[in-house]
């Protein structure tokens, strides 16, 4: 028998049905849903205030994203999605880019400024799986604890003297 480390290798073709090659990850596809062990997180990041809001949700039907999508903006913002028809009753004004198409940004107005992107958002997701890394997999009934940590943590930024003197009177007041 051959050690697990060496099954598999990338190009080497594996012919022994008994003997699998390892697999990473989950390589379902499509989207996750609670119930298939795949719970989505929501996420919402201010351009302008760098606040994140990261909620984890049941699925990514427009019925369950929309409402709080609704809820962390303010109604004349304009939001910047990917092209899932989950957003498209959205009651904002919205802005998509088509990343089936191989779109991963556009310049609207033609100055050279490339407005409309969602790359804040793909690297608040980085932030967020290599903060939950170390875990090694959180199981789902606990995961809204650990991503509104991370998004506490996001949010904060740094530990200023003003937020140490808040959290003193906070501390103060309970005692």
């Amino acid at each position: 028998m051959s050690c697990s480390r060496t099954r598999g290798k990338k190009g080497d073709e594996h012919f022994d049905a008994l003997d699998p090659p390892r697999r990473r990850a989950t390589k379902r596809w499509g989207r996750g849903t609670y119930a298939n062990d795949r719970p989505p997180v929501l996420g919402v990041l201010g351009r302008e205030t760098g606040q994140v809001r990261l909620r984890v949700v049941m699925n990514t039907q427009a019925r369950t994203l929309c409402p709080l999508v609704e809820q962390f903006t303010q109604p004349e913002a304009l939001v910047y999605t990917d092209e899932s028809d989950s957003d498209n009753p959205l009651r904002r004004q919205r802005e998509t880019v088509c990343h089936s198409a191989r779109e991963w940004a556009r310049d609207d107005d033609g100055d050279g400024w490339r407005e409309c992107y969602t790359n804040s958002d793909e690297g608040m997701w980085t932030g967020l799986r290599n903060f939950l890394r170390p875990f090694r997999g959180v199981h789902k009934a606990h995961l809204d604890g650990y991503v509104a940590i991370h998004e506490f943590r996001v949010n904060l930024k740094a530990i200023s003297p003003a937020f140490i003197a808040a959290l003193v009177r906070r501390h103060s007041f309970c005692a």
